[in-house]
């Protein structure tokens, strides 16, 4: 579990994060960023050449979810992460939310400023 100290610490990567932790926090949601970290491929000397680290994870519906703000052109690399995890990790549980899922979850608490100048990036 994370303390609230811990949380306080942590360093988003995009803002549509810190937006999300804030509305789990709202609703008494406990949750982890980034805990673990998934290797998917290897090169032929067993080093990890593709890995994946979900954006959260909630221990109490043992679910990870990732968020992505990317184009839908720019967005083949994170959709190829999700099929090797289905397909090298079927018991763990992810949730994709795209861009578009995170401005409705945003209009629908009440955060419309932020879902007005939500704008997705290349780096996410």
């Amino acid at each position: 579990m994370t303390t609230d100290e811990e949380r306080k610490l942590v360093k988003f990567s995009h803002t549509s994060e810190e937006m999300f932790a804030r509305i789990l926090e709202f609703y008494g949601v406990d949750w982890q960023y980034e805990p673990r970290t998934f290797e998917l491929e290897w090169n032929d000397k067993g080093k990890v050449k593709l890995a994946f680290t979900p954006d959260f994870y909630l221990p109490d519906q043992d679910l990870f979810i990732e968020l992505t703000t990317l184009r839908p052109q720019l967005a083949s690399i994170k959709n190829k992460k999700l099929r090797l995890m289905n397909e090298r990790y079927p018991e763990i549980k992810i949730k994709l939310m795209k861009r578009r899922d995170i401005r409705d979850l945003l209009v629908k608490y009440g955060l419309y400023d932020e879902a007005q100048n939500f704008h997705g990036t290349e780096a996410q």
